[in-house]
Formats: structure tokens, C-alpha cells, sequence
């Protein structure tokens, strides 16, 4: 019949049936921006270094070196990868017997819903009482990639001096067997330690977590009556900077996934991929859904209401910020992580302020169909992807994951199904914590050169310690390491002779140290 309509009314009827329905215009989210709300810097001059000797421990430490090394050899050619059950139970009845063997009265695997805790308690008799969180898993390897075989844990030539490569080295068992190496030796030299111990240990960090609240369920009463919380941590940088932190982001991890069904696309396996030309894909699917919860660029989160309540800087994280800045190598950073730049070419201050206070959407993988060599042309009926949140202060992983929910429902895709892995919230201690005082006077017996972080980028689940149990915590120690969840991870031994870092037997000094001074 359109040809006995005029063709512009044609025109017209036909764009008018190609429009889509009027939508209400909503402004996109934006990145909030964050300013620091001092110029002031924090004051460490007021902090005292540690001035005990313990000689005899010290000594006892340079005699027994090569025992030291060995027992960390022993931890890191023991695999422990979480997400592959890879030796995580060996791991852990690995860890109780050396606590054993130590002199701790109590040490015993923590059964949970996953891989296996383990706690242990040593009685000293005294006042005071530090816990000690320990994880025991790693991230899995790929050992083509690593110049060593990753569980050799040989020790090998490095621009820095002499290191153990293996994984696990750095993050987290090399710089925690250390930190039990510095017991032995008290115990040896003084017949027991000057503080109570107790050791809280996980074997899912590298998971998310998922599961530490029942091991910390398990000695809830106990553990409120602690004074503190370490967690032993390489912190050095290779020009000897100590980088002490304070706290960390929150994560939330889940799992995204399409599959064929009702909406579209094969619901029970692949087919032709002949067929695309009448079957909807579902790995297309994911992408569409995927690309709606960012900008383009991948960098601002669009998910309505995901950066409410993200609280700003304080004036005690201001001038701790403003206290590290000139420690602050925007281009060494990048070198080391082969990036050429920074998000909206972001320098100093202002790259840090959204390190710590931005959250993130980051695609840690994703996967569908056939990847192999070769062709296979296929229309795969399912595909995944795995997203991980990074949370600031003021953002919880449970009301940030229904938020995604919503709008990927509001969205058009509520076929898609998103499994939740893990998550926790951040956690933060303050620097004028006795604790963290303590700390710090070791740290500058040790090194001019401190910087002192309100919190890292990353995550582990020390709001247990933080939130649930109202104690600070402070992750600290000496010397270096590098290469964490990468190929060739490395933890310094021995340093080369301008390398002014701490070697194996000062890390253990300092850890030395940092009990005595906890006990104070």
C-alpha cells in the first residue's frame, strides 16, 4: 500500500518505526574527585628509635643463618596453591608441626568450610599478648614463565645480590618463616619469648578469604584479649626505603556468566557457527553485559550509586600522604610494572589519591568456546568472566555486588548470573596506635628513609582483627621482595655490597626487635 503513499511520508513512518521508545535522560556516574585537606606533612621526628640491644639473639641469628635459609627453603618447595588445592593441607600440618617444634603449648589445624586454618598459642606467662595472622597459600604458577622452577626455591643471582625465586617468597611465606626464625632464636637465647603469642593462619588469601571468619569464630573470646595484630611483610624498596602500611582495601570478587536459554543462543552445548546468523551468542552476551558497568575507557564504574559513601581523606591520611610524596617515583613504578602511564596521565599526589580512594571494576579473566590452536569455528552456548572490586573505606562488598545486580537487571540482562567468590571490607589502623608507635621506633632504628601508608591498593582480610575484634594491626619487617602473583618471585637474602637493603639475618633482627619492643 506504500505506493500510493507520498515517499517522504514514507520516510517518516518508517524512522519513526526504527526509533526506540523515549527514555528519560539520568546522568552517567562520575568519578568522585578527592583533595587532601592539609599541606602539613606528619611529624616522625617525634618518634623515638628503639634503643635495647639484644646481642646474644643477634648473635645467635648470624650462627644460625644458614639453618634460617634452609627453613625457608622447606616452606617455599612445599606448593600451597589455594585455588588448585595443590599441597594446601601438607601446607598447613606443615605450619602446626613447626609451631610444635618451636615450644608453642598449642598448635592444631582449624577445620572450616574450606581449606583448613591453624592456630596456635604460645604461653609465655606475661601481660602482654600479640596475635600473628600467617597465610599459608600462593597463587598459582606458570613454570615455563620462571627463570627457576617456581617450588625449587633455589637461591640465584639477582641485580640486588642473593635471592631465594620461588613462589610464595615474598607473598607471603618467605618474610613469615623469618618472623618464626626470629622466635627460635629468642627462645633459644632467653628460654621463652616476652610476649604471649597467638598465631591466626589461613590457607585461602589468595581466594578471597572466604571462609577466615570461622577460624577466627573458633577463638573469637581469645583473641579479644590480644594487645595487637602483626603481620609480617617485606617492606623495603631496593634504594632501603621502608614503606610501612597501615591498612588496605576491601575486594569483592565474583564470578559473571551466559549462557544459552529463554533470551537466545544453544542452552545445552556448542553448535555450528554457521548458525550465528539466527542464534544469539552468549559470549557476546557477557561482553554487552560486561560493557555496560563502565565507560568505554574501563576506567569509571557506571553502576548507580557504586562510589556513595566512599569517605574521604582524613587529616591524618593527608599528611601521611603528604609525608611519603617525595618517596613518590611515579616513573620507577611504572618501569617496574612495564606501564607507560597512569590513568588520565596522572602524577604524584594526585595519582596517589586515586590509588586509595577510587574503587575499581577490573576483569580478571574471561573465557569461552575454544581457545586452543588452530580453527574451530563454533557457537559456544556459555561464557565467563571473573571481576574483582576493590573497595575503599566506606563501601561494603555485599551492597556493591546487589548494586551490580540491579543494574545489569535494569539493564536487560538478568539472565546473566554472577556468583559471588569472596569479598570484605577495608580495614585501617591509625598511626598514633602504641602499637603502630612501636613498630615505627624499630623501623627508625633500622632506616632514615620511612614512608608510612594509610592503606594500600590491595587487599587481605585484616578487618577481622580491625572491625570485629577492635585491635590494630600492623603489617611490617624488613627487606625486599618482588614479583607477588608474577612469574620469578624473589625474596633478598643476601645483599650485594651498595645494596641498602636488609639481608635474611637483619630482617630477623628487626623482627627480634619488634617483639621486644610490643612487649613494652
Amino acid at each position: 500500500m506504500h505506493r500510493y503513499l507520498p515517499m517522504t511520508l514514507i520516510a517518516a513512518l518508517t524512522l519513526s518505526a526504527c526509533q526506540p521508545p523515549s527514555v528519560p535522560e539520568v546522568s552517567a556516574p562520575q568519578r568522585p574527585a578527592f583533595t587532601l585537606t592539609t599541606d602539613e606533612a606528619y611529624d616522625f621526628s617525634v618518634v623515638e628509635p628503639y634503643a635495647d640491644d639484644h646481642q646474644a639473639v643477634y648473635d645467635y641469628i648470624d650462627a644460625h643463618e644458614f639453618d634460617h635459609v634452609a627453613a625457608i627453603q622447606r616452606w617455599l618447595r612445599q606448593p600451597s596453591v589455594s585455588a588448585q588445592n595443590d599441597g594446601v593441607l601438607e601446607m598447613a600440618e606443615l605450619l602446626r608441626g613447626d609451631l610444635e617444634s618451636i615450644g608453642f603449648q598449642e598448635a592444631e589445624l582449624v577445620p572450616t568450610d574450606g581449606h583448613p586454618g591453624v592456630w596456635g598459642y604460645y604461653d609465655a606467662g606475661v601481660e602482654k599478648t600479640l596475635v600473628v595472622y600467617l597465610m599459608y597459600d600462593v597463587q598459582p604458577v606458570n613454570p615455563e614463565d620462571w627463570q627457576s622452577p617456581p617450588f625449587d626455591a633455589e637461591i640465584v643471582d639477582h641485580k640486588l645480590g642473593k635471592v631465594i625465586m620461588a613462589r610464595g617468597a615474598t607473598n607471603q611465606k618467605g618474610p613469615e618463616r623469618a618472623f618464626l626464625n626470629a622466635l627460635e632464636s629468642i627462645i633459644a637465647v632467653d628460654g621463652k619469648l616476652p610476649v604471649n603469642i597467638m598465631v591466626a593462619a589461613e590457607g585461602e588469601e589468595e581466594l578471597g578469604s572466604p571462609h577466615y571468619h570461622q577460624v577466627i569464630d573458633a577463638y573469637y573470646d581469645r583473641l579479644k584479649t590480644a594487645d595487637g595484630v602483626l603481620f609480617p611483610f617485606n617492606s623495603q624498596v631496593p634504594d632501603g626505603t621502608i614503606n610501612m602500611i597501615l591498612g588496605v582495601k576491601g575486594i569483592l570478587y565474583f564470578e559473571m556468566t551466559a549462557t544459552g536459554g529463554d533470551w537466545g543462543g544453544p542452552s545445552k552445548a556448542e553448535i555450528h557457527g554457521s548458525y550465528k546468523a539466527i542464534v544469539d551468542s552468549p559470549v557476546w552476551r557477557l561482553v554487552k553485559a560486561l560493557s555496560v558497568l563502565t565507560s568505554p575507557d574501563g576506567n569509571t564504574i557506571l553502576v548507580p550509586g557504586y562510589y556513595d559513601g566512599i569517605r574521604p581523606p582524613t587529616e591524618e591520611e593527608s599528611q601521611l600522604i603528604n609525608a611519603g610524596l617525595e618517596q613518590m617515583d611515579d616513573a620507577h613504578l611504572q618501569e617496574i610494572l612495564s606501564v607507560s602511564r597512569w590513568v588520565d596521565d596522572k602524577t604524584g599526589a594526585d595519582a596517589v589519591i586515586e590509588l586509595l580512594y577510587q574503587p575499581t571494576l577490573n576483569i580478571d579473566g574471561i573465557w569461552g568456546g575454544y581457545t586452543e590452536e588452530g580453527v574451530k569455528t563454533i557457537l559456544p552456548h556459555t561464557a565467563s568472566a571473573k571481576v574483582d572490586s576493590r573497595l575503599p573505606p566506606g563501601l561494603d562488598p555485599d551492597e556493591a555486588l546487589a548494586k551490580i545486580r540491579a543494574f545489569l537487571d535494569a539493564s536487560g540482562f538478568t539472565d546473566i548470573e554472577i556468583r559471588k567468590l569472596g569479598g570484605y571490607p577495608a580495614s585501617q589502623t591509625s598511626v598514633d596506635d602504641p602499637a603502630v608507635q612501636a613498630a615505627l621506633s624499630v623501623v627508625f632504628k633500622y632506616a632514615n628513609d620511612v614512608a608510612v601508608k594509610p592503606r594500600v591498593a590491595g587487599s587481605a582480610p585484616f578487618y577481622q582483627f580491625t572491625e570485629r575484634l577492635g585491635l590494630p594491626l600492623v603489617p611490617t619487617g624488613m627487606g625486599f621482595g618482588t614479583g607477588a602473583h608474577a612469574p620469578n618471585e624473589v625474596m633478598l637474602i643476601k645483599p650485594a655490597e651498595d645494596v641498602p637493603v636488609a639481608g635474611l639475618a637483619q630482617i630477623e633482627k628487626a623482627y627480634v626487635d619488634f617483639i621486644y619492643a610490643l612487649s613494652e
